[in-house]
């Protein structure tokens, strides 16, 4: 089995408070996040390597995006979401 049998996935737009190095303006920014529940059961088709991995597993989101644009009217330059973790487990 794969690991996304595992897993429920649905896309989530959040907030966060993100500062453009460009300008110094601190300001709310959407970021979208790939967002794996795990499942209440394992499938079916499950063997012994498979319920073990399942027994591991734990709930988690990735970041999609990696570049925002600022949204101070003078700047409007892309930067990097540095400060953000890339994978956050819930």
């Amino acid at each position: 089995m794969e690991e996304r049998d595992f897993f429920d996935e649905k896309s989530e737009q959040r907030t966060h408070t993100l500062t453009c190095p460009h300008c110094g303006k601190a300001d709310e920014y959407e970021v979208s996040w790939l967002v794996r529940r795990k499942k209440a059961q394992l499938p079916r088709n499950a063997d012994e390597r498979d319920r073990a991995r399942f027994a591991k597993a734990q709930s988690y989101m990735v970041r999609r995006d990696d570049v925002t644009g600022c949204k101070n009217i003078r700047c409007r330059k892309r930067f990097e979401v540095s400060s953000l973790q890339s994978v956050a487990f819930l």
